[in-house]
C-alpha cells in the first residue's frame, strides 16, 4: 500500500529526541512536546526502541495511549531488542558515538531475525502502550553502524525481519513496512530484490538542502519507478540547519557550516525562514509522503507547523536553483 494512502498528513513528528538524543530531557517535558503535537494537529508519530534504549516509545506511549487509537498512524522500527538488564559496557553505535548516553540504561542487542522482529514488536507495543502498529521499518542495517560488516546485517534481515513484516502486512497486521536507514545503499538493495517489495521508506539526513546528491542519482528515480514513497527524516541534518551544531549527529565540520551560513543568507534576503526552505524542500520530490523532524519542546512544533505552510516565494527557490546550493536535478516546489 503506498505509503501516502496511509499517512494523515505530509508533517509528522520524529520522536528519536524524546530517547535524551545528545541531552536528558525532563519527562514532563518530553509529555508537553508530544500532546503540543497532537493539539496542533499532528497525527503521525514516528519512533524506535534504539531511542534510548526504549524511553522515546515509553514517553511517547504515555501520551498518546490516551488518545483514540484510529485517529493517529504510529511507526516504529525492528532490529534492536532491548534487554533488562543493565548495560556495563560502553555501547557500540558505529559512527554514532554516544548519541543515547542519556537514554535508558538497558542493554541493547542489535539482532533482525525472525525471532527478534516477533519479539522487538511485542516489546513496542507494550512500551507503546498500544495493541497494534501502523508502519514497521527496519532499522540501521547500513554502514554507518555496521562499516564493512552491513552487508551480513542486511543478509540478517533479508532472511529475518524482511519475511515476518510481509507477512504481517499480508495478515493484516500491519498497513506497510520498509527500511529506516541513514544511508541509500540498503534501500537499493532492497528494491533490487526479486521478492516482496516493501511499501516505502524512512529515509533520515539524506534528502535534505545540505545533502540530497546521492539520493537523486540512483535511489529515488528506482524508488519512483517501483512507486514506493519516501518519508524523510532528520529534514534539519541534526540541527544544523535549525540553528543547532551538529550534522550527522556529530559536531558539524566548517564545509557544511559554509553552506548552511549562505543558505541563511539567501533565506534572510527573500524573508524566509530556513525551517520552511528545509521542510519544503524536502517535501517537493514526487517520491516524498511525509516529513518528520525532531522536538524536543512544545515550541518547536508551532515552529515546524508555520514552516511547512509559509508562503515562499518563487524567486526564493529560483535563486537557490541558480546559488548552485542545490542540485540541478532536484524537483523544486513551484517548477523553480
Amino acid at each position: 500500500m503506498s505509503l501516502k494512502n496511509i499517512l494523515p498528513g505530509r508533517l509528522g513528528f520524529g520522536t528519536a529526541p524524546l530517547g535524551n538524543m545528545f541531552r536528558a530531557i525532563p519527562d514532563a517535558e518530553a509529555a508537553a512536546t508530544v500532546e503540543a503535537a497532537w493539539d496542533q494537529g499532528v497525527r503521525y508519530y514516528d519512533t524506535a526502541p534504539f531511542y534510548g534504549a526504549g524511553l522515546s516509545e515509553q514517553r511517547l506511549g504515555e501520551v498518546l495511549s490516551t488518545k483514540p487509537r484510529d485517529e493517529y498512524v504510529l511507526s516504529t522500527k525492528v532490529g534492536r531488542v532491548v534487554l533488562d538488564e543493565i548495560e556495563t559496557d560502553v555501547p557500540d553505535f558505529g559512527e554514532k558515538g554516544g548519541l543515547f548516553e542519556h537514554g535508558n540504561p538497558n542493554k541493547v542487542l542489535h539482532v533482525w531475525t525472525a525471532e527478534a522482529t516477533e519479539r522487538s514488536i511485542e516489546d513496542s507495543l507494550k512500551r507503546l502502550g498500544t495493541d497494534r502498529l501502523d508502519i514497521v521499518w527496519v532499522h540501521d542495517i547500513a554502514q554507518d553502524f555496521h562499516g564493512d560488516l552491513w552487508l551480513s546485517k542486511f543478509e540478517e534481515a533479508r532472511t529475518g525481519a524482511f519475511r515476518v513484516l510481509s507477512r504481517l502486512r499480508e495478515e493484516g497486521v500491519i498497513k506497510a513496512w520498509g527500511l529506516g536507514v541513514n544511508k541509500t545503499e540498503p534501500i537499493e538493495l532492497t528494491l533490487a530484490l526479486d521478492e516482496p517489495q516493501p511499501d516505502g521508506f524512512l529515509l533520515a539526513g539524506r534528502y535534505t538542502l545540505l545533502d540530497h546528491d546521492h539520493a537523486l542519482q540512483r535511489l529515488l528515480p528506482l524508488a519512483q519507478e517501483q512507486n514506493v514513497d519516501m518519508v524523510v527524516g532528520g529534514p534539519y541534518s541534526s540541527g544544523v540547519l535549525a540553528g543547532g551544531t551538529h550534522f550527522e549527529y556529530q559536531p558539524a565540520p566548517p564545509a557544511i557550516l559554509e553552506k548552511v551560513a549562505r543558505l541563511k543568507d539567501l533565506t534572510a534576503r527573500h524573508g524566509v525562514s530556513i525551517k520552511a526552505a528545509a521542510l519544503q524542500f524536502s517535501l517537493a520530490h514526487p517520491a516524498s509522503a511525509a516529513v518528520i523532524p525532531g522536538a524536543t519542546k512544545p515550541s518547536r512544533i508551532a515552529e515546524d507547523i508555520a514552516a511547512l505552510n509559509e508562503d515562499v516565494p518563487t524567486a526564493f527557490w529560483t535563486d537557490l536553483r541558480a546559488s548552485g546550493l542545490v542540485s540541478p536535478a532536484a524537483p523544486l516546489p513551484h517548477n523553480a
